[in-house]
């Protein structure tokens, strides 16, 4: 059974920062491009980082150089860590994993973490 489990969200003042990690099982980490989103009150579903297979990273414009994802494949964890944080990085963050195995790639996606930021 495949599981992504995020964890380390909360609530923090405008200018903290947060650490987000996701902790996966039931595929091969190592053929997988994984990627953390998230989803803004208004329903506005944002890429935040990806991180690919080969090691090339991306980040969404709204958090280029806040945002550090990482990985760990002894682990099959994804780490976010975020800093200098706004109120516009309020939303649920889903960690995304695209798994590339066989003709065509399994999506899969954990339950969601809450983080709120207050001003």
């Amino acid at each position: 059974e495949v599981q992504l489990v995020e964890s380390g969200g909360g609530s923090v003042q405008a200018g903290g920062s947060l650490t987000l990690t996701c902790t996966t099982s039931g595929f091969t980490f190592d053929d997988a491009d994984m990627a953390w989103f998230r989803v803004t009150p208004g329903k506005k579903c944002e890429l935040i980082a990806n991180i690919a297979s080969d090691g090339r990273i991306t980040y969404g414009n709204s958090v280029k150089g806040r945002c550090t994802i990482s990985q760990d494949s002894a682990q099959n964890t994804v780490t976010l860590q975020m800093n200098n944080l706004k109120s516009d990085d309020t939303g649920v963050y889903y960690c995304n994993a695209i798994y590339h195995y066989g003709y065509c790639p399994y999506d899969y996606w954990g339950q969601g973490t809450q983080v709120t930021v207050s001003s």
